[in-house]
């Protein structure tokens, strides 16, 4: 039996008049998602614990049959393992935004662009290894990671910080949330300084000169030391590979113990190389059991509140990812092929919430009868079937 798990990140929303009170998962044309509903295994996962925030690192974790209950120590983490950072005892890590701030005469702040116009990875990169040149030191370093995603390492506690995701942020004030770390001297340095180094660099005076969103300050978020994790064979006895364009996802394929995979062309965005990660996720099952795939751009279409954008992401993953898999597991008489998202990022909030997501399992040997019914938030509901984990997740995949 060979085991493909696809996530939609962030499609789930809510009733949108635009759409006559359809969600975006209603109105998008997904035959292959569809398909799958009629004759699956369709209802309702919580992918979000009650007490835990509605993040990407949370809900991903249940989604590979972990308990965030259990193992999660904060996002930045995982982003670390990802690139390869090893986290020492005494070491937090911090996911590093580079984003587009606006100071007024007020002194007010407002969060402009939580990724600075979904800056290149190569400007990034000079930009973060700027940072890391004149404020790194042994006691502190920047890592580049992918488009505005990038990682900040240092050695002892900030207690009483409480840090939020500048995504949950976008055109909003952000005064009360900047003036925490400017609580702490060192962080209030730190920030002052980066701020000042980007503003002068090169990268931002053309991006301002081409009219783009100039990364103008670091926002650090997501902190935590590194977390304790059984890997996907000592728990299930199964071997198995992810692929992302997201180092989030990445790191905790790394702690789950799974191949990660890079795809040329992965993005993260509406841009993505789809068909490059649905033909690398068919070719990883000649040796593997399990292979995860991720695709963030419903996702971030959603933070940006694009509701048409989110509605092409949609179909781009029903028509490119999903139906290319389905197509190519057709050569394999046994295969459950599984379609979810981490959460909802419903577009009338261009933030997170913890609602139960829909689901389905397909059982290539174990089909049902065709129903009318599509892969959505109302149908998902309306099968009755809620499962509370991803631990029953996981097993209902596995049969288990």
């Amino acid at each position: 039996m060979k085991y493909v798990i696809l996530v939609g990140d962030g499609m789930g929303d809510y009733t949108i008049p635009e759409l006559a009170d359809r969600t975006p998962l209603q109105a998008a044309r997904t035959p292959a998602m569809d398909f799958l509903a009629s004759r699956g295994k369709l209802g309702l996962l919580q992918t979000i614990p009650e007490g835990f925030p509605p993040g990407s690192d949370v809900a991903n974790l249940s989604l590979l049959g972990y308990r965030p209950e259990e193992c999660y120590t904060g996002r930045a983490p995982l982003e670390a393992a990802s690139m390869g950072v090893t986290l020492k005892k005494d070491e937090i890590a911090f996911r590093c935004n580079l984003v587009t701030l606006d100071h007024s005469p007020t002194r007010e702040i407002r969060m402009v662009d939580y990724s600075a116009g979904h800056i290149s990875t190569n400007e990034a990169a000079e930009l973060i290894s700027a940072l890391d040149r004149q404020l790194g030191n042994g006691s502190r370093r920047f890592y580049p990671g992918v488009s505005y995603r990038h990682l900040f390492v240092r050695h002892g506690d900030l207690p009483g910080l409480v840090t939020v995701p500048p995504h949950d942020h976008t055109g909003r004030l952000v005064t009360e949330q900047w003036q925490r770390y400017l609580t702490f001297p060192d962080m209030a340095e730190l920030l002052e300084q980066a701020s000042t180094i980007l503003a002068d660099h090169p990268v931002n005076r053309e991006r301002q000169r081409l009219g783009k969103n100039p990364a103008n300050a670091i926002w650090l978020w997501g902190e935590g030391r590194s977390p304790v994790m059984a890997t996907l064979f000592e728990r299930f006895g199964a071997s198995g590979a992810l692929i992302s364009a997201v180092d989030l996802l990445k790191g905790i394929g790394v702690y789950a113990g799974m191949e990660i995979i890079n795809v040329a062309g992965a993005t993260g965005y509406l841009d993505t190389n789809y068909e490059g990660k649905a033909q690398a996720a068919l070719a990883a099952l000649d040796r593997h059991d399990l292979v995860f795939v991720h695709v963030e751009a419903p996702d971030e279409t959603s933070h940006q509140g694009l509701l048409h954008e989110k509605i092409q992401a949609i179909e781009d993953f029903d028509r490119r990812i999903v139906q290319t898999v389905l197509d190519g597991l057709s050569i394999r008489k046994d295969f459950r092929l599984v379609v979810a998202m981490d959460h909802f990022t419903p577009i009338s909030l261009k933030t997170h919430v913890n609602e139960a997501v829909p689901f389905v399992i397909f059982d290539s040997q174990n089909q049902t009868a065709p129903k009318v019914i599509g892969f959505c938030e109302p149908d998902a509901k309306a099968t009755g079937l809620r499962l509370d984990n991803g631990a029953q997740f996981m097993a209902s995949i596995l049969g288990r």
